[in-house]
């Protein structure tokens, strides 16, 4: 009898040991992807307060581009809205359409060449690219992060601890 009383005390410590450990592997997994999310939300804030001067130094040579610099300033509008949001669709729907309204921006300095000579523009041009390059690492990092957590969540053995820690499936930041 003690020893069935022994066999049951071990199976019930050992499975408390493995709840707690995929409990804490879950969410620790749970708060990388958090992060990683914030850091895209950082890259991105720093991408879109470049913007107001990229369009001031436009603006100051191609004033008549008014249309191009409205859709630029209205797709950072709705950046800086998605990054508040919880949305990883609606932040990616904003980056793409910001990258859509800036390409005919920086091309204006093909069409204007005191402005491609502009060391304000040239200086926003270098910062622009700065920050896609750290885009996109904060992308990447994301992705694996998010990669890491759904392949936790959906094997055995923390397919069956994740419903009990309030994790589940994460989405894809895609472009």
């Amino acid at each position: 009898m003690s020893t069935l009383l022994i066999i049951a005390l071990v199976l019930a410590v050992s499975a408390l040991i493995i709840f707690v450990v995929g409990y804490n592997k879950l969410r620790g997994a749970d708060v990388r992807v958090a992060e990683a999310l914030s850091g895209i939300d950082v890259e991105l804030t720093r991408r879109a307060s470049l913007i107001p001067s990229l369009v001031h130094t436009v603006q100051t040579f191609a004033a008549h581009e008014k249309g191009i610099l409205d859709h630029v300033t209205n797709a950072r509008a709705a950046l800086t809205s998605a990054t508040s949001s919880t949305s990883v669709a609606q932040r990616s729907a904003a980056e793409k359409d910001l990258d859509s309204a800036l390409t005919p921006l920086l091309a204006l300095g093909q069409n204007y060449p005191q402005l491609n000579s502009s060391n304000n523009f040239l200086n926003l041009q270098e910062n622009l690219t700065d920050s896609e390059n750290k885009l996109a690492f904060a992308r990447q990092y994301y992705n694996d992060s998010v990669a890491t957590l759904n392949r936790m969540v959906t094997t055995i053995p923390w397919m069956f601890v994740a419903p009990l820690t309030g994790v589940s499936e994460r989405e894809y930041y895609r472009l």
